[in-house]
């Protein structure tokens, strides 16, 4: 009789908890879960993550038994159905700081690697590992289960030296369904010019051009980025082309290697970093009425707790080449726009300064003062001679 009442229940259970919605009955997805149901996205402060709903149900589950970490005592752990879209998924979506990691005890692993390659004369580069899974909660109470155990696990790499190339994370341990990806930062940068110490007045360029040795500050932010972060420059560097080659190029500052005209004020201590150098022309363009050229700065990011040692050491005789950072991927660099130079500098005006007319009209002048001088003194001399010729 026990036996009977129990069959009984176990068949209640399955049919109330486990019911095929009416949008997965017509659904291609309405099978067994695969290894590609699961999507991962590596937003710069989210991470999203969605699996296709049908298989959790053909595996008679349903969304309330799917849940980040085994965390099932906490509702900001569970995913949201979207039966909206074809097929319908369930989707899981959190900030990527320290908060939602301690929450959902999502794995947050800071790996530091020596520079290799074009990289092997930088310091020290970092990676972000996020990593988790989500699991499935079984509601039987008895001791034994029809129910498969699901487990999708998932991570993103985010490189946080932002020249690096992507490279596809493995993930190993055996699972019913793993799908990486890897983030990037770099959407989250920007580069403004300020006419100002204090970077408040933006700089707008003349069509003119900038006076020479005119102060130009330099700002490269990051924005909409989790507070784990700041920014930090290996290196800055002008080229009369607005993409980042280097067939023409003038470095301000590689390292602790400096332009003298160069100020760094503020670089790894913040989401934000400073720096400011005097308006300049190349030499090419010697003979142009401005010269054109852009900025490019490599920038990566750095954990808070660890940037003073990622740092270059500018104390020390022995500082570590940079000769490797020529070889940098055109994108990706933050640039500026175009900055125009004219030839007048701030101080007193060069012989150059003046136009062909301006120039023309002044000899003109030059010359007809002299005639009139010359003609005066030629009549005052005549006028005594015809006197003392006359006594």
């Amino acid at each position: 009789m026990w036996l009977v009442i129990l069959v009984c229940q176990l068949g209640l259970i399955l049919r109330t908890e486990a019911q095929i919605p009416d949008a997965c009955i017509t659904s291609d997805t309405n099978r067994d879960p695969e290894n590609s149901d699961i999507t991962v996205v590596c937003g710069t402060e989210h991470m999203d993550l969605s699996i296709y709903i049908c298989p959790v149900y053909q595996a008679l589950y349903n969304e309330s038994l799917m849940v980040l970490n085994n965390q099932f005592n906490k509702p900001e752990c569970f995913g949201t159905p979207d039966w909206s879209v074809n097929p319908p998924v369930l989707r899981f979506s959190f900030p990527i700081n320290g908060s939602s990691n301690s929450v959902c005890e999502n794995n947050f692993k800071i790996i530091t690697q020596v520079g290799t390659g074009v990289f092997s004369d930088f310091s020290n580069v970092q990676f972000v590992n996020i990593s988790g899974s989500i699991t499935s909660i079984d509601p039987s109470a008895g001791v034994i289960t029809y129910r498969p155990e699901i487990l999708y696990k998932f991570s993103c790499l985010y490189p946080m030296q932002y020249l690096l190339n992507n490279t596809q994370l493995g993930v190993s341990g055996v699972s019913l369904a793993i799908r990486d990806n890897n983030g990037s930062f770099v959407s989250t940068l920007s580069m403004q010019l300020y006419q100002d110490q204090d970077y408040l007045e933006m700089m707008t360029v003349p069509p003119t051009g900038l006076n020479l040795k005119t102060k130009i500050y330099v700002a490269v932010k990051a924005t909409n980025l989790t507070e784990r972060f700041n920014v930090l420059l290996d290196r800055c560097y002008a080229t009369t082309s607005p993409y980042p080659t280097l067939n023409t190029y003038y470095d301000l500052f590689v390292g602790c290697t400096r332009d003298a005209q160069t100020k760094v004020d503020l670089n790894g201590a913040s989401q934000k970093a400073h720096f400011s150098f005097e308006a300049f022309r190349f030499v090419e363009h010697k003979n142009l009425t401005v010269s054109t050229f852009y900025l490019h700065c490599v920038t990566r990011l750095c954990e808070v707790s660890t940037c003073s040692t990622l740092m270059p050491d500018c104390s020390s005789s022995q500082s570590r080449r940079k000769r490797e950072a020529l070889d940098v991927l055109a994108n990706a660099t933050v640039s500026s726009p175009a900055i125009v130079v004219g030839k007048q500098s701030t101080g007193l005006p060069s012989e150059s300064s003046y136009s062909s007319p301006v120039v023309a009209v002044i000899v003109c002048i030059v010359v007809l003062t002299i005639l009139l001088v010359a003609m005066a003194v030629y009549f005052v001399l005549y006028i005594r001679q015809k006197k003392t010729i006359i006594q």
